[in-house]
């Protein structure tokens, strides 16, 4: 069986590298719309721009640091496996490790994007 769940963090991470890089993919076709936007209909680009200070789009934007910093965390994962084939005996604890590191600064930067909403 070729798509059978093996379990394991090693396949967790695999699945939510791909989830995260293709988010950051679909992050960069909206990015250049937007960009496109702002030359091609000024009034329209505001009105995204408006959105994106709205509640939906702070949130958009924090699921976006949370695939950015994911794929970037565990693509230094990856890389420092590679360079010490020897640490792959630790993949798990490095892996768990990278969620400690996800989670305070995710929380951290979350706390930035959503702040503006409730100062004003």
């Amino acid at each position: 069986m070729l798509l059978r769940y093996r379990g394991g963090e090693g396949q967790w991470a695999f699945i939510f590298h791909r989830v995260s890089g293709v988010a950051v993919w679909a992050f960069v076709l909206l990015h250049v719309l937007d960009i496109y936007l702002a030359g091609g209909n000024p009034a329209l680009y505001d009105e995204l721009l408006a959105f994106y200070a709205s509640l939906p789009g702070r949130i958009m934007e924090a699921l976006l640091g949370a695939a950015l910093l994911y794929h970037a965390l565990n693509g230094m994962r990856i890389i420092v496996m590679d360079l010490w084939p020897a640490l792959t005996r630790w993949h798990r604890q490095i892996w768990y490790g990278t969620w400690v590191v996800f989670g305070v600064v995710g929380v951290t930067v979350s706390y930035f994007i959503f702040k503006p909403l409730f100062e004003g």
